[in-house]
């Protein structure tokens, strides 16, 4: 059984858990997260505040995931528990596909139901939610997160950070920036800079939008 540390315990990480029981082979030894402000233990596993985390990454038999939505706090967290000693572990649900040639990085967590084929790169951290479709030759940056129901098509590069929506659709060939926000519904036919957030279809930049 392979020791498994869970950084938060919200919507997202009841997911994540589910994925990691139907893998099996896992224990539960701590699940962390800020609403914490004490320690305690229940049925064997640790609950307390994400620093506790530090104490955990020194020990070589102890993996770590962050299952955590928002990703610039999941960038924050990985950045700060890698230079404690920390190992991410990849999680790919059983009822997901993954074509051989594709790569997917440490940390990043691959759902039930997801499509990942031929030859997609897939970055560290990355989150490629339940149903989603990421095609082949995308390339999907570190921290990025492939949300519910969208859809990457052929040849498509998601930037560092960049969260695509629900039910989105991406044509091929196009890049979404880094740290972008692609709403949900939209349908992607130009390229999407960095760090703006597009809606519609076809989808546009709306520069005053926050999405993240």
């Amino acid at each position: 059984m392979r020791k498994i540390v869970v950084i938060g315990h919200g919507g997202h990480s009841k997911v994540v858990q589910d994925t990691i029981q139907s893998l099996g082979g896992y224990e539960f030894i701590a699940i962390l997260d800020d609403r914490y402000t004490d320690v305690s233990c229940k049925n064997g596993i640790q609950f307390g505040p994400v620093s506790e985390a530090k104490k955990l990454a020194t020990d070589p038999g102890v993996v770590f995931t962050i299952a955590i939505g928002t990703n610039w706090v999941r960038e924050k967290i990985a950045k700060e528990l890698f230079d404690y000693g920390a190992m991410f572990e990849t999680l790919i649900h059983p009822f997901s596909f993954v074509s051989p040639s594709a790569r997917i990085g440490p940390g990043s967590v691959v759902m039930a139901g997801a499509i990942i084929n031929a030859d997609a790169v897939i970055g560290s951290h990355v989150i490629v939610n339940s149903g989603s479709i990421v095609e082949h030759d995308n390339f999907i940056a570190d921290y990025a997160h492939i949300s519910p129901g969208s859809v990457m098509t052929g040849n498509v590069t998601v930037g560092t950070g960049a969260h695509v929506g629900a039910g989105a659709k991406v044509i091929p060939g196009k890049t979404i920036g880094d740290w972008s926000v692609i709403g949900a519904g939209s349908v992607v036919i130009h390229d999407i800079p960095d760090e703006e957030t597009a809606i519609g279809v076809p989808a546009v930049v709306k520069s005053n939008v926050l999405l993240k």
